[in-house]
This record gives structure tokens, sequence and C-alpha cells, in this order.
């Protein structure tokens, strides 16, 4: 697959390594002559250019299916994202939050399908690290209004032993993988969970409530 990363700083960069190293074609745009470092990827084909301008785009635009909008300036990501999928219909379009007080902005009406916020998601690393017990917000699927969220099982939960069909999760959450040690663990319906056990779930918003009394968190009403 090809990709467009608009913003090859520190972000941009490391993004296009990891996207190289999985088999995709990349091609790294860049406004600043001192970020225009073609040596660093050199697996990437690079373009000298403002994404935010169109002749940077409508020379490629027949081979643009997916785009990612990196660079450190959210008001750029945002004019990117817009341009991308209205003036050239890119199918899917990634866009970095740098600000998250500018997070609200980041949806459909702006061109973009997912936003990636930098900030909320080091936070919710850390708080994932530290609240055992507690269900962790650690992103959200804009297009569904679903999030992605972990609890991580005390040791000594009264839910150790307990199949995964006998959860009683709410109906619009999932779990989709379990994390036990170094294992990745799909769960099938008689599977039962264990203390530590690290629990991820996709679920909308308005049930996680429900899922925290699922996994006893809170009391149920």
């Amino acid at each position: 697959m090809r990709v467009a990363i608009a913003g090859a700083g520190a972000v941009g960069r490391s993004i296009a390594a990891e996207l190289i190293d999985s088999g995709h074609a990349v091609l790294l745009i860049e406004r600043l002559s001192h970020q225009f470092t073609p040596e660093v990827v050199e697996e990437a084909e690079w373009v000298l250019g403002d994404a935010c301008e169109m002749s940077t785009l409508e020379l490629r635009h027949r081979t643009l299916r997916r785009l990612i909008a990196a660079t450190g300036d959210d008001k750029a990501n945002l004019v990117i994202a817009l341009l991308a999928k209205t003036e050239f219909a890119v199918q899917r379009v990634v866009a970095r939050v740098n600000n998250p007080a500018n997070e609200w902005l980041f949806n459909d009406s702006w061109g973009v399908d997912v936003a990636v916020s930098t900030p909320r998601m080091l936070a919710a690393m850390v708080e994932e690290a530290v609240n055992v017990g507690d269900l962790v917000r650690l992103m959200t699927f804009r297009k569904s209004q679903s999030n992605l969220v972990e609890l991580t099982l005390p040791d000594e939960t009264p839910l150790a032993g307990t199949p995964v069909q006998q959860l009683h999760l709410p109906k619009d959450a999932a779990l989709v993988a379990i994390l036990r040690g170094e294992r990745v663990i799909v769960p099938q319906p008689d599977d039962p969970v264990e203390g530590g056990d690290e629990l991820l779930f996709v679920a909308s918003t308005d049930v996680e409530p429900e899922l925290r009394a699922a996994l006893g968190r809170e009391e149920r009403r």
C-alpha cells in the first residue's frame, strides 16, 4: 500500500520507517528545507513542498489512497486532511493531534477518519501502567464513536477462573484480546480470565459504566 505522510519531523520519519518495515511504500512531504533529509529514510520517496497547497498533491493524487497528517501544527493537519479528502478523494486520512484542546475539531467534517492524540495516548499509557483494576481509555475510533479500553485485573481478582462467556458484558462492548504475560490470547467463550490479565475491549462510550460494573469496579444499580 502507498501511504503519504505530511510532515517529516521526528514523528513523521518514525512513522515512515515503521510502515516501510511493514512492506508499505511511503511518500514523505516536508515544506521545511532543514527537515528535508532523504538520507534519514532512504527507502521513502521525498517531496519538498507544502501539503497544505493543492499543487503539492495534485501530481500524485491518482496513487494516493492513504494519508497521514503528522505535522506539529494542528491547523496545518486539519487543512491537509480536508484537502486530501475533498479535493483528492483520499480514502483514509489519519491526523495527528498536538493539543488535546483541539481534539474535538478532528472529525469527518474536516476530512479526518482517525485522529491520534499523542498527549492523550501518552497519558493513557501512564494511567494504564499505574491504575491496575480500573478501566483506561486508550484511543477513540471517531467514525463509530467507540473506544479501545483496557483493564488489568488485580492478582487477587474474584473473577479469576471465570469463563469469558460468563462475564456478562454489555451489548456494545467486545473483549478483543487478553494479554497474559508474553501471550496474546484471542478470547474464546470457554477461556477463563486470570489475575494479572490485561483485557482489551472495544466499547461505546455510554456502556463504559456497565463494563466497569461487569468487571467488578462498580456496584450494579
